[in-house]
């Protein structure tokens, strides 16, 4: 029994990778655009027994400064002109930040009530069959830091969950037991370009269960490029090596 359960920890998830564009929405591999790659948001702590987020400070740092510098390796491989935002300063340090929150608050709608069958809203549904992909996040992005020289923003949103011992012995023993299925660990990911006049999400790239560990950089490597491997006019290869 206990093979079993063991198994069925170590079998890989089911597949949580969708990715999404605007119709209509084309980006040249060699094209004359800007984008500007804001700062990713970066989440990194342990689940509690209970399920709840516990942040760590230490994991979360080490995770951003994994994550930024990956993803200024990849940034040759983006297709266009690419320049990093700059520091934002007084009221725009808000500004900023409130952005980075909304970015992963609509990109956690458009996969759960959009991309996902199982959670589609009926307007979204409808929306799917009809090709259309509308979100946005809003004309406030224009007074951005940096947007007023860029076509494009590139916002990254990263969120891990690593399950406590108490968990996993959850885990285990709801499988045991009444044979409940509980995950131990959380790990989602958002990457989107989004025009920097309208606001408009053009192309999102989601994926709910990563692997890999973001605290130490080739699991951060790994990360960004499976979250920047369908970028329209890129070229990121997911399986690279770092």
């Amino acid at each position: 029994m206990l093979a079993c359960v063991c198994a069925t920890l170590a079998a890989p998830a089911c597949a949580q990778h969708h990715a999404a564009s605007k119709p209509g929405f084309d980006l040249a591999a060699r094209g004359a655009k800007t984008i500007l790659i804001f700062r990713p948001s970066v989440s990194v702590g342990s689940q509690s027994t209970g399920g709840a987020f516990e942040a760590n400070g230490a994991w979360t740092d080490a995770a951003r400064v994994n994550i930024q510098s990956a993803l200024e390796r990849l940034q040759s491989r983006l297709g266009n002109r690419v320049i990093a935002a700059p520091e934002a300063y007084g009221d725009a340090v808000q500004s900023v930040e409130e952005h980075l929150a909304l970015f992963g608050a609509v990109a956690r709608a458009v996969t759960e009530y959009q991309m996902f069958k199982g959670n589609r809203l009926p307007t979204k549904t409808r929306d799917n069959k009809a090709d259309v992909f509308d979100w946005s996040l809003g004309t406030g992005v224009a007074a951005l830091p940096g947007a007023q020289h860029a076509d494009y923003g590139l916002f990254l949103y990263t969120k891990d969950a690593y399950g406590s011992t108490g968990r996993k012995v959850l885990q285990v023993l709801a499988l045991l037991g009444p044979g409940v299925a509980i995950t131990s660990g959380v790990h989602q990911g958002y990457a989107g370009l989004v025009d920097l006049k309208t606001g408009d999400l053009l192309w999102l790239d989601a994926d709910q269960s990563f692997g890999g560990d973001v605290r130490n950089m080739e699991g951060a490597s790994k990360r960004v490029r499976e979250l920047l491997q369908t970028i329209p006019g890129g070229r990121v290869d997911p399986e690279a090596t770092p």
